[in-house]
């Protein structure tokens, strides 16, 4: 089997430099890099100085999230392209990550595969129920930093889901690539370090309880979509819906422990709540200058 062509998605929202290094790393394996800036209009953004011929920059000059920003670049691929890696505007890519995820997919089975993410400040694994040991493990999702994804995976699912915004858009695509019979995999000896934002720690006793801190708005859709998931999943794969029923109760009780600002955020997952149990939007938690794109389809 000849070698997969892969394109580079970066997503990106006001980059620094990071992003230089990342489509440098990339285009030492990958043929050409695709990056969206969802950088409002009217603000400068570092993509404006990128002159490299492989490089193109998708720029609506609109916010329109994750899911909007990956639909964007899947339209925009070159006609050559066999596979997408998704990115990161800060991801650290080690060598030989892309070549070996590249030679799994000469197993027809597999749609997609992914490294084995770590905390990059301290390089532990921030999933609770991570597999463990050496080679492949057949997951049910991965997250979509340093996933590589054929193209005819992401045209069996129709691409990733605009109504989501920015959370669980990785969980929505994985579960529907595994209802189409489309295998993911992790590779358990490839490692990607990633940053996983504000996480502090605190201690109860002899309990450590870690916190990631997020703003009013992310509460709100890591919330809403998640129950919007749960009950959409919960009668084809009730384990994951109870880790995500599970993952979501976690984040509420800790919120209420340990966010200071409270006040602003336990309102959020309320309203979170009640918008995934009754299928609606609160687009007053939409970040600002969002621009929020309507369902395109019902599930």
């Amino acid at each position: 089997m000849a070698e997969p062509v892969i394109t580079a998605v970066v997503t990106a929202y006001h980059p620094d430099q990071r992003l230089a290094a990342v489509l440098d790393a990339a285009l030492v394996t990958c043929a050409d890099v695709l990056v969206v800036d969802n950088t409002p209009k009217g603000e400068e953004s570092l993509t404006d100085t990128f002159t490299d011929a492989r490089v193109r920059v998708l720029r609506s000059g609109r916010n329109g999230g994750l899911a909007g920003a990956l639909n964007d670049a899947v339209r925009e691929l070159p006609a050559a392209t066999d596979a997408a890696l998704l990115l990161d505007q800060d991801s650290t890519l080690p060598d030989g990550m892309v070549a070996a995820l590249a030679a799994h997919l000469a197993d027809p089975s597999i749609g997609a595969v992914a490294p084995t993410p770590v905390d990059i400040a301290d390089g532990r694994s921030y999933e609770r129920f991570a597999p463990t040991g050496s080679g492949l493990a057949d997951r049910d999702t991965v997250i979509t930093s340093g996933m590589l994804v054929r193209r005819s995976a992401l045209t069996a699912v129709g691409g990733f889901r605009d109504e989501f915004f920015v959370d669980w858009v990785d969980n929505d695509f994985c579960l529907r690539l595994r209802r189409k019979g489309i295998r993911i995999v992790q590779d358990l000896n490839t490692v990607l370090p990633h940053s996983i934002g504000d996480r502090r720690e605190h201690k109860v006793g002899p309990f450590t309880f870690r916190v990631l801190r997020y703003a009013p708005w992310r509460h709100y859709w890591i919330t809403r979509n998640g129950v919007v998931m749960i009950k959409e999943h919960v009668g084809a794969n009730p384990k994951w819906a109870l880790m995500a029923l599970l993952y979501i109760g976690r984040q509420a009780v800790t919120t209420a422990l340990f966010e200071p600002k409270r006040s602003a955020t336990l309102p959020a997952i309320l309203r979170g709540i009640r918008d995934g149990l009754t299928n609606r939007t609160t687009l007053a938690y939409l970040p600002k200058g969002a621009d929020y794109r309507e369902p395109a389809r019902s599930r």
